[in-house]
């Protein structure tokens, strides 16, 4: 008798992106050499100097918070739960990822947390459901004390910063409130001062305190900074306040020479902050960075004010001041919610577009490091037999992916539209991708330039796009059912023949490798087999679901299908009969379905957030992958079999390692000796084949051809030409956040107007678009 199976967790290699949306979601670790960042259910620690990536799970919803402690030891997280239930918070020895500490204490969502400068205590907010504040005591694994953070006169609070000289005090701040609590261990409770605004009113975004707990520099949603004096006494050992937090002022720029309103005195006249203040980080030196809610990161200082001889009239009705001069400024083109600054005078800069980006500090040069999708990701594809690189499809454009260093080589954007899929021509020379706007559209895939497009191919959108082998047929599934099917070259496409059967959107379509039939998935509950030479049906198969995905095995013989009935389906390819079916979820919809190369085992990706192995001819999971925070839209194991891919709907990408040996070679097909990997004849005479094609072609191709198989590791994103700036914010530059891909397909300039760069010809008043060189 066989053994049992022993379902186990499957190995989470890296993550792809960071998640830019909790404030001061981008730690720097006190080591100085890792980041410590959210992304999904997990947290990630990324070493700056080996890239490599560690993982603390244990989440089991989106997290909303994140915090390291001054030295290091702990990190912490808080997540977002389901309406009426608590979330919890976990805290992690950092050096060994284990668990310290689990538990609920506030409703629905954790707004923000952080450790007190002792490391005794963990201190957290609740969001608008809960409204309270709690003291968590690591040392006895108990809650301590909490009280509610709601004031009758203001808003909520949003935001929790503590001091850096007393553990046992901390700043919460939100709208039009800002209060300065102390914990009295012994008597197990927290009392709070409130900051006097007198008749000022804010909404406070983000706050820093100074080193020596002076002042609290507060950044507002007006675009201006509070600075609050906190009354401390000079004697450390006095923990708490002699007197409630006083407002200094509130200060913003001074405005360009020449730029002061008429009527204005120099004296009142500002240069606020567009969107408001998001982020800060005070400099040892005593100037300060500042991150808007436009982009905008500027490295400003303090400037010695004289004295004013009229403190009065204009101060109710004018009550920002100018205090900062900007000396250095970027531009990160979102609004920013994080802002660290390493050892090597790098600044990194988090943003809500999910976009991780580094900027020097002596001259603000801008290179982004990280980037994701931040919405459904709708397609997954590899290259033929090339496991380097892969290919998203979501709202606005097309990436491609670097698996080795989990960089963005590549982006195609088209405004407006939903990319719906994606897929490599066989030779991968070819971008092909599908749109919501009805045409199918082909890029080269190392300048994403646009080689032509097939319009109107359905009038309810594209759904799903699939390629022959030979790279000649080209089949396109649309929202209104037809399947259509094109006959492709380097330059354009000519439609074949309409397929009707489907009654509902074509979910997924998949040819088979010797090209002369293809199965199409539909969510009116029928997949249907195709002739593809004869354009005829050959079977259909009836379920009550709606179906998902439909593939082939490796060897031809079966089909694999998945959809919302929780069940994957083994279907005879011969007549399309029901073989067998077993539960892929005890719960939720799968939503993608694929078979290694061996055709072995069987990947599949659910609503329920999972990741699944399982044994092909038992039809038994035997790993498990946790981490998503949304539900898996796409899964594919990558051609060399070491790793599988998956996405999800809020945009995350994630590499598992594929638990069992990687054994690529696929067995031979029942249907002919002409199958992949049969060898013999078929093989050499397929050689002979492919090699008389390319040389009949040789005379009008261009000399050099472009493949995804030879896309640099460094590929610039955006496919960027090098753009030079005048000033230090003219543009965001590095890994090709310079330029983007226009509607069609060319390079489009994102230098601001004015500036000199070598992606455009400024002759004439205009911004012609030079072809992209490398």
């Amino acid at each position: 008798m066989d053994s049992e199976i022993i379902v186990q967790d499957l190995e989470l290699r890296s993550l792809i992106g960071f998640d830019g949306n909790p404030l001061n979601g981008l730690i720097l670790h006190p080591d100085g050499v890792h980041l410590v960042y959210p992304l999904g259910t997990n947290i990630a620690a990324y070493n700056w100097h080996t890239k490599a990536q560690r993982f603390f799970e244990g989440h089991t919803n989106v997290i909303s918070a994140v915090t390291v402690s001054s030295s290091g030891q702990y990190v912490g997280s808080g997540q977002v739960n389901y309406m009426g239930f608590r979330s919890p918070i976990i805290v992690w020895q950092f050096d060994t990822g284990q668990l310290v500490a689990k538990y609920e204490s506030h409703k629905v969502r954790v707004e923000s947390v952080a450790f007190s400068s002792c490391e005794n205590f963990l201190i957290s907010l609740g969001g608008v459901d809960d409204g309270s504040v709690i003291v968590y005591d690591i040392g006895k694994r108990e809650v301590l004390c909490g009280s509610s953070s709601v004031k009758s006169t203001a808003g909520s609070a949003t935001v929790l910063q503590p001091v850096h000289t007393r553990g046992e005090c901390f700043v919460v701040a939100g709208d039009n409130i800002l209060r300065l609590w102390t914990l009295n261990r012994e008597q197990r409770n927290i009392q709070g001062l409130d900051g006097s605004f007198a008749k000022i009113k804010r909404k406070i975004l983000c706050t820093i305190v100074d080193r020596l707990d002076e002042y609290a520099y507060c950044g507002t949603s007006t675009g201006d900074v509070m600075k609050i004096k906190l009354n401390f006494s000079s004697d450390t050992a006095v923990v708490a306040p002699t007197n409630a937090p006083t407002l200094v002022g509130c200060f913003a720029k001074y405005p360009p020479a020449g730029k002061n309103k008429r009527g204005t005195s120099a004296a009142a006249a500002v240069e606020l902050y567009s969107k408001g203040i998001t982020a800060l980080y005070l400099v040892a030196d005593g100037t300060m960075l500042v991150g808007s809610g436009d982009g905008v990161v500027e490295l400003v200082k303090q400037k010695a004010r004289g004295t004013c001889s009229k403190p009065d009239s204009t101060r109710l009705a004018t009550p920002t001041r100018p205090l900062l001069v900007a000396v250095k400024s970027a531009n990160v083109d979102s609004s920013v919610t994080s802002i660290q600054l390493m050892a090597d005078g790098i600044v990194l800069v988090g943003t809500v577009n999910c976009e991780l980006f580094a900027i020097r500090a002596h001259d603000f040069d801008v290179t982004c490091l990280f980037t994701c999708h931040t919405s459904v990701v709708y397609d997954l594809a590899f290259p033929h037999g090339y496991s380097k690189v892969f290919a998203t499809a979501s709202k606005h454009d097309v990436r491609v992916w670097s698996v080795d260093t989990l960089q963005e080589l590549l982006r195609i954007t088209v405004r407006n539209f939903t990319c719906s899929g994606v897929l490599f021509s066989y030779d991968g020379a070819q971008i092909v991708t599908s749109w919501n706007d009805g045409n199918i559209r082909i890029f080269s895939p190392e300048t994403g330039r646009l080689l032509y497009a097939i319009n109107n191919c359905h009038n309810k959108g594209v759904s799903a796009i699939a390629m022959s082998k030979d790279g000649r047929k080209l089949l396109s599934g649309g929202g209104e059912g037809q399947v259509r099917v094109w006959q492709v070259d380097n330059l354009n496409g000519a439609l074949q023949a309409v397929l009707k059967e489907h009654k509902g959107p074509v979910s997924s379509i998949d040819v088979h490798q010797l090209g002369h039939e293809a199965i199409t998935a539909s969510a009116d509950g029928t997949c249907v087999v195709w002739d593809i030479v004869r354009f005829t049906r050959l079977s259909i198969m009836f379920s009550s679901t709606i179906f998902t995905s439909a593939k082939y095995h490796p060897n031809g013989a079966q089909l694999l299908t998945c959809g919302t009935n929780r069940y994957i389906g083994f279907w005879e390819a011969l007549d399309g009969s029901l073989i067998r079916e077993i539960e892929g979820s005890s719960a939720s919809a799968l939503n993608s379905l694929d078979v290694t190369p061996n055709g072995k085992y069987i990947v599949t990706g659910s609503s329920d957030q999972m990741v699944k192995v399982w044994l092909y001819n038992e039809g038994v999971p035997t790993h498990v992958g946790v981490g998503h925070a949304g539900v898996v839209t796409n899964v594919k194991v990558s051609p060399d079999g070491r790793f599988v891919v998956s996405t999800s709907a809020d945009g995350g990408i994630f590499l598992w390692r594929f638990p069992h040996a990687a054994d690529t070679a696929p067995p031979g097909s029942r249907c002919s000796a002409n199958s992949v990997g049969g060898g013999g004849a078929g093989s050499l005479r397929e050689q002979q084949t492919d090699r008389s094609r390319q040389l009949s072609l040789k005379k009008t191709l261009p000399a050099r051809k472009e493949n995804i198989k030879v896309i640099s590791k460094v590929q610039k994103v955006r496919t960027a030409t090098d753009c030079s700036r005048q000033t230090a914010a003219s543009t965001v530059g590095g890994d090709g956040n310079a330029t983007e891909t226009a509607v069609d397909g060319s390079v489009k300039c994102l230098c601001r107007r004015g500036s000199t760069c070598v992606c455009c010809d400024h002759s004439a008043g205009g911004r012609k678009i030079k072809p992209f060189v490398r």
